[in-house]
């Protein structure tokens, strides 16, 4: 665990941490990044690798979109299934439109600059979801739309903004 917050690293340690945090990202990173947190607690921004931090939160924001990405996908995936395959429609795939499009708010809610990007990608994520769906259900070809008939916020069973307004 690091330092509490706000205290100073003894001399000592903050030279053991130096010369291990240059080994430690490759080796331990949670043990690296409680150092790491606790040296910039502790005000001490020299003994950190600055572009090593950097790295990594452009790496969790890349998650994070990465992580609506897939939820929108399989999200998608399933709507298509339904007008693929109307018949086989289940409570299953009800359930996986459901949990996707909670998850998909969640984060939006946290990051809202996530929802730009995901009206931006719509029609990239909407033909993998139609790649994954034609593999799914065995088919080579099938009656979908070549563009999304479904805007973002119809996805996210949002109500319409003209409903919002009233």
């Amino acid at each position: 665990m690091g330092a509490p917050r706000n205290q100073k690293l003894s001399p000592a340690r903050r030279k053991g941490d130096r010369m291990s945090l240059k080994t430690l990202y490759n080796t331990d990173f949670a043990a690296w990044s409680d150092q790491t947190a606790a040296l910039i607690r502790a005000g001490q921004f020299a003994e950190i690798d600055a572009q090593k931090v950097a790295e990594e939160i452009e790496d969790m924001g890349k998650s994070e979109r990465a992580a609506v990405w897939s939820h929108l996908n399989r999200l998608l995936l399933h709507k298509i299934k339904q007008i693929i395959q109307p018949e086989r429609d289940s409570a299953s795939w009800r359930v996986s439109i459901e949990s996707a499009r909670q998850a998909i708010r969640q984060r939006i809610k946290s990051s809202p600059s996530l929802r730009p990007y995901l009206q931006q990608n719509l029609q990239e994520i909407y033909r993998e979801a139609i790649k994954l769906a034609l593999i799914e259900t065995e088919m080579e070809f099938a009656a979908v739309p070549d563009e999304c008939p479904w805007d973002l916020g119809a996805l996210l069973d949002e109500p319409p903004k003209e409903a919002l307004a009233n």
